[in-house]
This record gives structure tokens, C-alpha cells and sequence, in this order.
């Protein structure tokens, strides 16, 4: 069942003076209500404080909007930038390579121009039609292997078929005959690969026939001469592949960010990279449920006051009893910070993160849903407005995309993550929430930044704040992002890492549209799939993904501790290990030495996932140890492992999966505090926000801002 109303925005960050867009499809027969709220809790639990959001009717009068439903298309396939133009006299022949990866009961497009079709019926047999007309291979295409097709039609009536398979001792052979009435065909198409377009005459169709799969090397030949062909590795790090004639209306346009950088049908493992040869890596993989853009029309817009204070706030939508929310981030103006503290949001690991549809997901969520009033709609249940890259595609292959141009449905206040949690049971966007109602309790000014300004503006964002403090799991970043906190640090910065599996993940945005962002889950790493050997390195720009560990940047270099156990969603208490005088300030008003034995995330403030000290990655720093807290019922994640009797702490397992709260000073002076757990900022509401782990960290940021 489709979602009657619902939307998303064009950016997900925005400064006073700048100008945010939104894309609303609406299938009820009334209008569009829109009012703006500012977000202070994103989190339902009727135990705590529930969502919680205020009213800003003078920023944003509440308006109505005539809006109808907008189509969306899954499916990544090419197509040439304009129409073929040629008549043939004698013959026409298409020639490509390609490796099927998964039959879906239908017909699967591989190339198409005007009438004439190639491509793979519901049995993986290879079929060619012209007009009504058809031949079909005799056997069906062998899934993950690869195929050389040539398809030819005569204009005296005969079609042919030749495919040649590696693991196949002799070549297929088709014939058939067709009638055509005339001495020429006039072709007067646009070409397309992995998707046919529907005919002029159905406008309102989408591309239908998706192939799931690699294609390489399509061509098509006009009484024996080759008049388009391509090289499927040119222009790799772009979404647009030239023709090998540089004939620009032949010039492929990729939709729906199909993966490049895959292995082709010549890769034969003695090189990794396809910068290096980019002859093995000549092939696209298209799978029929990419989509990254909705490309929707913008429904309505709002130009950001320039006295608006910098925070989340969240466009409200509503028709007919049908409702949404779409939230988004103000940052300060440019340069011009309006508070000591900088709060880091971490939208590259929401939109990475993006409908991610759990495999544990079942419907008895429904009804805590339904109590608690949280967001109503799951990815589990509406797979087709795109997965995240902690799925999978229909053939198995991860999903290494990720875009927010798209209805994000745990990018909402009120999603829950963990449906049978005892506690709240959130993550990302709604956890972090835990932290901004801190701020608000507790009268903290504070500015946001999110990744798009940290990656785009380097240093520069951050530069003009005394403290920066993360949420509550900054996993995925950009070299450009972690440059920018290292010389924020190194040049006497105040850093808060407020969480646990941060700085873990690599990942780059595409130079075309760096709304769109690219993930290789190489070698090794806690994860939710991994990446074909040969292909870890990123397409978008060449360079090596997998881990920033793997990448010679470990989180400990940066914030003293690393990603080190991973459990269920459950937590413990700290326990205090530091009791220097120095260090007092840091623990006034604290009496116990368990620190944290309760929270909204996990029941306990160290829980979930958890980083800790290591020398042998980063043994600069003068770490003072505050706090730990072990859990030995967690596992010890991948990169940890040796044997199945040794790991890299060089102690035991059981001392390795734990979670350090650190403190440590840099050369020029600049602070840093690691709590080392994902759910610390879930502890901070707890009792009204009074709690030590809340006294703790009102500690430190009154130093770290003072």
C-alpha cells in the first residue's frame, strides 16, 4: 500500500538567507497543511518525554498547498543523451557482453533502440525481437557468469542470435525470419542499456524491463559500420560514460546510480584497482531497485529567516488525517557562530543508514508503535521506496549508494529502531535527540553543523567554537571531515565524542551530485555485507574504501579510543577508575563510582557498541583513563581477531571488549573527552534529566566552553 502523503527536502542543511525546497506527493483529494515546529526530543517513549516539539508559526505561517502525487521510478539503466538518427539498408547488429545476476519471473531489458529488443525472458533465455517478431535462445543465460551476445536483424527478413559463454564448449546459434514491408528501417530512437523506455505514445509509463546485472562493452553496427559503441571504464568517476567516437548525442546518461567499478568479464585478479586497469573494470551493474533521487518537483519552499537560531526543526505535512515529517538542520550563519558549543549532526550516517529495512523486523512492532504514537511507516514494509546500504539488492550484491533525496523513514521524530528493545529502542536521528534535549534542559546555547558543511568547508565550519561535541554514532566520514577535526583539535579545539563505533567507515561523495554518497565494505569490519574481491575501491573517486582503520587513520588517532565490541541493544554502568584530584572537577556532584546503571538506550550508558584504548594504533596522546565498563556477553568485532585464541589487545578476549572513557590534552592545548559508548547520550534524560551521567557531562562542557 503506497504512503498517501509524504515528502522529503531537496538539502538537508541550510543557513539564514539560503532557501530549502521540499518534494511532497499528496494522493488524497484535498490540500496540503504545512506548519514548522523546532525539534527538542524525537523520541515516543511515553516513559521519558516524548516528542517534544515547539511551535514556529512566526518563522513559517502554517499554509496550505494544492498538491497531486508524484511518481517515483526504481531501476538504474543508461541511455544516450539524444536519439540515434540512421537508416538502414542492409543489416543492423547489436554486440555486448553481459553477466545476468538474478532472474525476476520477468522480462530483463539488456539493450534497446525504437522496436528492436535484447534482452533475457522470465527463464534467462535470451530473446531478440524486432517489432512482433522474435527468436530465443535454445538454453538460458548462467547466472554470475558472463556472456559475449550478438544479435542481428536483416532487412531481408532474418534474424540471428550468437552467444558465446566461458563455461559453455560451444557457442549458441539462433535464426529465425520476420516480414518487413520495406527496402529500409529509419531509426529514430534513443538508446538505452538495462531498461527500455515505454513508447512516445505513453508518456506517463516508467522505464520498464530492468536488468539486474553487468554489461559491457554494448555497440551496435549499421550495414557493417560500428556507429555508437562504448567503453563502459571511460569517464569511471562520472554518471555520464562518452561514446569511443566523442559523439556527444551519443554520450550515456546513468540513472538511478548504477555501480561502475565492478570487475568485468576480462578481470582476472592480478590487479584491485581500476585505476590501474581500468580495461578489467569495464562493466556497470544494474539492479532494477536502485534509486537515489526521486526527482520529484518541489512542492513549496522556505527561505530561512536571518535571524532564525540555528537548530532542527521539522516541516510538518498533513492532509487528509495523512501525515508526515520531513526534518532539517539550520547552522549559523556562515563564519558567524552564536555559541560557544558546536553540536557535529551526522547526516552521512542517516542518509547511509537510510530505510534500512531489519532483518528482525517483525508486525508485533506494530503495536508499540501504535502506543507510543511513534512514526507509523517501516522500510520492512515499504521496501520500494529504496533500502539502505545495510541491505542487499534482489541478487545478493550490498547496496553502496546512499542519497537523502528520497523519503528517509528513520530520518523521522518518533522512529523506532529496535521494536522488542527494553527501552526506547532508537538510533541515529532520534538517539541523538537525547543529547539536544539535554542541551535544552539544561539552558546550553549551541549551533549546528552537519557533514555536508564539515566536508565542503573543511576547518572552516568548526573553527570559530570552543567545543564540539558529536552525537551519538559518527560512523561514516570523508577524508575532507576528518581532516577538519583533527586540525580543529590540533590548533586547540575542544572535542566531545559522545558516542561509540565513531570515525569507523570510509566513504566519498560523487564530484556530479555530492548529494550522492558511495560505501566498499573491503576486507574486513563489522558489516552488513561485503564487498566482491577487486572491488574496494571506490568509483567515485578511485581511492581505497573499507575501513578508516584499514585506511591508516584509526578513530584512536583522533578521539583516543576505537570501535572495539559490538552486543545486543543492552547496556552497563561505568566504573570510575580515575580518582586524581586533577580530575575532580570532572566528577563534582557524583558520589557513586557506578556511573550510569540506567538510559533511555540499552538501560545502561556503556552499552550496544563500544570503543576503548590501543596503544599500538595511537600511543601519543597522554590518555587519562575516567571510566570503564565491560561486557563480556558482547563479541570482539572482526578486525580484533587473530585466532580464535588470540586478538590484537594481546590480552585476553574478555579484557578487550569494554568501553574507556577517556580524557586527554593535545600540544596546542586543545581537549578531548571519549565517552566510548553508543548509548551514553541515552543515559542523559533519565530522571529528568537528573542523573550523574548527566552532572558528568554538564562537567565537561562547562570546562571544555569556559
Amino acid at each position: 500500500m503506497s504512503i498517501k502523503c509524504i515528502g522529503y527536502s531537496d538539502r538537508l542543511s541550510v543557513r539564514p538567507g539560503e532557501t530549502i525546497s521540499f518534494q511532497v506527493s499528496n494522493e488524497t483529494n484535498h490540500n496540503v497543511c504545512a506548519h514548522l515546529t523546532r525539534s527538542i526530543s524525537a523520541d515516543p517513549n511515553p516513559a521519558g518525554m516524548g516528542i517534544v516539539e515547539t511551535n514556529c508559526d512566526a518563522l513559517f505561517p502554517p499554509q496550505e498547498f494544492k498538491i497531486e502525487k508524484q511518481e517515483f521510478s526504481p531501476g538504474s539503466y543508461a541511455k544516450t543523451t539524444s536519439a540515434l538518427q540512421h537508416n538502414i539498408t542492409d543489416h543492423i547488429s547489436l554486440s555486448v557482453t553481459v553477466m545476468p545476476t538474478h532472474l525476476t519471473g520477468a522480462n530483463q531489458t539488456i539493450l534497446s533502440i525504437g522496436m528492436l529488443w535484447l534482452g533475457i525472458d522470465a527463464k534467462g533465455q535470451v530473446n531478440l525481437r524486432y517489432g512482433k517478431d522474435s527468436i530465443a535462445s535454445q538454453h538460458p543465460l548462467h547466472i554470475g557468469k558472463w556472456h559475449k551476445i550478438t544479435a542481428e536483424i536483416k532487412i531481408s527478413g532474418q534474424m540471428h542470435l550468437a552467444i558465446d559463454s566461458a563455461n559453455t564448449p560451444e557457442p549458441q546459434f539462433i535464426s529465425g525470419q520476420f516480414d518487413w514491408p520495406a527496402d529500409t528501417i529509419s531509426l529514430d530512437d534513443v538508446f538505452t542499456i538495462a531498461a527500455q523506455l515505454p513508447s512516445p505514445d505513453k508518456a506517463a509509463q516508467h522505464p520498464q524491463h530492468h536488468f539486474n546485472g553487468r554489461i559491457e562493452h554494448p555497440s551496435i553496427t549499421i550495414d557493417n559500420d560500428i556507429i555508437a559503441e562504448w567503453n563502459l571504464a571511460d569517464n569511471m568517476t562520472s554518471l555520464k560514460v562518452p561514446s569511443v567516437s566523442a559523439d556527444d548525442d551519443q554520450t550515456l546518461i546513468l540513472v538511478n546510480a548504477p555501480t561502475r567499478g565492478v570487475c568485468g568479464s576480462l578481470w582476472d585478479a592480478s590487479e584491485f584497482s581500476w585505476k590501474h586497469c581500468p580495461e578489467h573494470y569495464a562493466a556497470i551493474h544494474f539492479h532494477d531497485d536502485d534509486i537515489y533521487d526521486f526527482n520529484w518537483q518541489s512542492s513549496f519552499s522556505f527561505s530561512i529567516p536571518k535571524d532564525m537560531a540555528s537548530g532542527i526543526y521539522v516541516m510538518q505535512i498533513r492532509a487528509d488525517g495523512h501525515e508526515d515529517a520531513m526534518p532539517f538542520f539550520v547552522c549559523a550563519p556562515k563564519a558567524k557562530p552564536t555559541a560557544k558549543l558546536c553540536v557535529l549532526v551526522s547526516t552521512f550516517t542517516y542518509a547511509i543508514y537510510g530505510n534500512h529495512a531489519r532483518p528482525d523486523f517483525h508486525n508485533g512492532w506494530l503495536k508499540r508503535i501504535a502506543d507510543w504514537g511513534a512514526y507509523p511507516h517501516n522500510p520492512a514494509k515499504h521496501r520500494e521506496y529504496g533500502l539502505s546500504t545495510y541491505n542487499n539488492h534482489p541478487d545478493g550484491y550490498g547496496i553502496c549508494h546512499a542519497s537523502h533525496k528520497r523519503p528517509l523513514f528513520n530520518l523521522r521524530p518518533g522512529y523506532i529502531t529496535f521494536g522488542d528493545a527494553e527501552c526506547s529502542g532508537l538510533r541515529h536521528f532520534q538517539a541523538d535527540s537525547h543529547l539536544i534535549s539535554w542541551l535544552h534542559e539544561h539552558n546550553i546555547e549551541y549551533d549546528i553543523i552537519t557533514d555536508d558543511e564539515l566536508d565542503r568547508e573543511g576547518v572552516a565550519a568548526i573553527a570559530g567554537y570552543a567545543a564540539v561535541a558529536t552525537g551519538s554514532h559518527p560512523e561514516y566520514h570523508t577524508q575532507h571531515m576528518l581532516n577538519a577535526l583533527m586540525d580543529y583539535r590540533d590548533q586547540g579545539g575542544n572535542l566531545l565524542y559522545l558516542g561509540g563505533n565513531g570515525f569507523y567507515w570510509k566513504i566519498v561523495r560523487h564530484h556530479d551530485d555530492p548529494d550522492l554518497l558511495e560505501i566498499r565494505r573491503a576486507e574486513d569490519g563489522l558489516r552488513a555485507w561485503a564487498s566482491k574481491p577487486g572491488e574496494y575501491y571506490h568509483s567515485f573517486d578511485g581511492s581505497y574504501g573499507g575501513l578508516w582503520r584499514r585506511n591508516g587513520r584509526p578513530p584512536q588517532q583522533l578521539v583516543g579510543i576505537g570501535f572495539a565490541a559490538q552486543g545486543v541493544f543492552d547496556g552497563h554502568p561505568y566504573k570510575r577508575t580515575c580518582f586524581d584530584a586533577e580530575f575532580d572537577w570532572l566528577f563534582d556532584g557524583i558520589e557513586s563510582d557506578d556511573i550510569g546503571d540506567f538510559g533511555f538506550s540499552g538501560n545502561g550508558a556503556a552499552g550496544f557498541e563500544l570503543d576503548r584504548i590501543d596503544p599500538s594504533l595511537e600511543d601519543s596522546h597522554n590518555i587519562t583513563l575516567l571510566a570503564q565498563s565491560f561486557a563480556n556477553e558482547f563479541m570482539l568485532v572482526p578486525e580484533e581477531h587473530l585466532t580464535h585464541l588470540t586478538n590484537l589487545s594481546g590480552g585476553s578476549e574478555s579484557d578487550a571488549k569494554r568501553a574507556d572513557m577517556i580524557y586527554f590534552k593535545t600540544a596546542s592545548g586543545g581537549q578531548v573527552f571519549s565517552t566510548g559508548s553508543i548509548t551514553f547520550c541515552g543515559s542523559l534524560p533519565w530522571n529528568d534529566f537528573d542523573n550523574d551521567v548527566s552532572r558528568l557531562l554538564f562537567n565537561v562542557v562547562k570546562r571544555f566552553t569556559e
